[in-house]
């Protein structure tokens, strides 16, 4: 009945926009036989009649995506009924004692007469949308750890992960998300739909206007889920908030959530374009026409970005400073549309309590820990290496017979190597510390297994992180789980949310400069054995803040909301909605009055 009605009024509203053109040109017609009208007054008249024919193109439009909504959820339901079937089998395999690769045993145990109260009692699907679901980063600690979340206080809902790791099966992927973040899912009732266009949202498919192409690409990703399946709640856990304004065009009613992990734009991105080095991979681009041009492109990406975020029902930000920078971009847009939900902040999950486990913080092990400096980031332009370098060497040579360095003082620089672009980056980090003399003094370690960088965090001193503006900094977490005292950049998330006063004491150092870095290196240092103690417990107590039980706490509390909004949705009628039954109406009397016009003058 829907589908009729948004295609009887697709067709009114072309009807309409038709009979429009054929009125204004019988008139325009009229008026010049007649005479009785300058040409200025026939030229008002006609912006008057446009403007009013372009009050029917926003209907229309919204009709067109609900019209694309209703095929896709048509060409989906097939494979809905063969998703229920499968978990069914394998719902009833489990029962019968057999096990799934990567299935949480304890799942297993679970009383299948246990009484489910109707507000968990949810049977829907879920979508995550997360098209490199099997990175192993921390934005997939966030994902398994909520879909986790989710299925433990629904253990009915499916949870839909829309991926482009064609590479991977279910059971690769669930067995190395027990492996990398020890996470265990209720494997039955988690499925994958496999992207086939995860290309045109890759930064090398789009080598100029990249944030443009890359949140347009995002759309074509979102038609190729919902092609393959339409869920009942949909959530990007990935940054494209591109992919929810589609899910809002095709189908209004469904509620959209986001977890942003870092704005795709934010203010700071456009200061940054006349700061110096070290002010993000755009730093200083704002000189001449080009940086003019850039600018401008910036701006009007920010206003798009804005207004696909306004669409949003259920926001959260990693940290504070992604929160503030949402609600500076969102809020407004968000307030227009009419959404209640305010945008919250939802602390990524961090291994606080594995490394705890592990790494013992005491008076008793200070003597053996080594003065060690360990940067661990991937080997990417804006984690600021080079900066590192220079501050390193600027400690190493400032030592002298009164401010003296400890003789086994050395940095550890550990990070992945994605690709030829990163290797080549890491040769020229190596250049760059032969040049500074610190050559001796500073190892390189590439791609670590996580029991090598659990090793790297027991027996280092000092933790370092150089990114300006990192939007949370779970590496910093782990930094203070393991006892280590923190260096980090004085901006983002590490100087807002984790290296923060903490028992009327600091946990670390904030630094912007090499020369601020240095001095931060060199307290650290330099402090006594029992400060040292007695800022790495404060560190760890303070990391507590970050584990993963708060954030399933934190998780929860906007999921039971998209929740709410799903059931609200399902009691609510779908009629001809009473906007654009007004708006139809009053442009037939416009019509009707214009032809009765026409008639008595001719």
């Amino acid at each position: 009945m829907a589908f009729l009605t948004d295609l009887a009024l697709l067709a009114f509203y072309q009807l309409a926009l038709a009979a429009n053109a054929l009125i204004s040109l019988w008139q325009i017609v009229a008026w010049l036989r007649a005479g009785t009208l300058s040409l200025w007054q026939i030229g008002f008249k006609i912006l008057i009649r446009a403007i009013l024919g372009t009050l029917f193109y926003l209907p229309m439009i919204s009709t067109i995506g609900r019209l694309l909504g209703h095929y896709l959820h048509s060409r989906s339901e097939t494979r809905r009924r063969m998703i229920l079937a499968r978990i069914r089998a394998d719902e009833q395999n489990v029962s019968n004692g057999g096990t799934l690769k990567g299935e949480d045993e304890s799942w297993e145990k679970i009383d299948n007469d246990e009484i489910i109260t109707p507000e968990s009692d949810f049977r829907g699907f879920i979508g995550f949308f997360h098209p490199f679901c099997n990175a192993g980063g921390g934005g997939e600690r966030v994902l398994w750890a909520a879909i986790r979340a989710t299925q433990e206080k629904y253990p009915n809902a499916i949870c839909i992960v829309y991926t482009g790791d064609h590479d991977a099966t279910k059971s690769d992927i669930l067995a190395r998300i027990k492996m990398r973040f020890n996470i265990k899912l209720h494997a039955p009732k988690v499925f994958f739909l496999y992207l086939s266009t995860r290309r045109y949202v890759l930064a090398s498919s789009w080598p100029r206007f990249t944030l443009l192409g890359q949140s347009m690409g995002s759309l074509i990703l979102a038609l190729d889920a919902f092609s393959m399946l339409v869920p009942d709640i949909f959530i990007d856990t990935m940054g494209y908030a591109f992919a929810l304004g589609c899910a809002k065009f095709c189908f209004p009613d469904m509620p959209t959530g986001a977890y942003v992990h870092y704005p795709t734009i934010s203010t700071d991105m456009l200061g940054s374009l006349y700061m110096g080095e070290g002010k993000g991979v755009n730093a200083g681009a704002g000189k001449g026409w080009r940086g003019v041009a850039k600018r401008e492109y910036w701006h009007l990406f920010a206003k798009a970005y804005s207004w696909v975020g306004g669409s949003v029902d259920v926001v959260m930000a990693n940290s504070s400073w992604t929160g503030a920078h949402i609600r500076s971009l969102w809020g407004q847009s968000r307030k227009s549309s009419g959404k209640t939900s305010d945008i919250d902040i939802v602390f990524p999950p961090v291994a606080v309590e594995e490394i705890s486990e592990v790494i013992e913080v005491s008076e008793a092990t200070e003597k053996n820990r080594e003065n060690t400096l360990v940067y661990i980031a991937q080997f990417r332009p804006e984690k600021n290496h080079k900066m590192i370098l220079q501050a390193f060497s600027e400690l190493v040579h400032s030592s002298s017979e009164q401010i003296k360095l400890p003789s086994d003082t050395r940095l550890v620089l550990i990070g992945s190597v994605r690709d030829s672009e990163d290797a080549t980056r890491v040769y020229e980090l190596r250049l760059l510390a032969h040049e500074l003399k610190i050559k001796d003094e500073v190892e390189f370690v590439c791609d670590a297994s996580w029991a090598e960088i659990l090793r790297w965090l027991e027996k280092s001193s000092i933790g370092i992180n150089g990114m300006w503006n990192e939007h949370f900094g779970i590496g910093v977490v782990e930094y203070q789980a393991a006892g280590l005292i923190s260096v980090v950049n004085d901006s983002g998330g590490p100087r807002n949310d984790i290296v923060v006063e903490y028992e009327d004491g600091p946990t670390g150092f904030h630094a912007s400069s090499p020369s601020e870095y240095a001095e931060g290196f060199r307290n650290a240092l330099l402090m006594s054995a029992k400060d040292k103690t007695m800022m790495r417990l404060r560190a760890r107590a303070s990391a507590k803040r970050f584990n993963e039980e708060e954030f399933a706490k934190r998780w929860l509390m906007e999921i039971v909301k998209l929740v709410s909004l799903s059931q609200l949705t399902k009691l609510r009628p779908n009629p001809w909605s009473t906007q654009n039954f007004s708006i139809a109406l009053g442009y037939i009397a416009l019509l009707s009055h214009d032809v009765l016009q026409l008639v008595r003058s001719a």
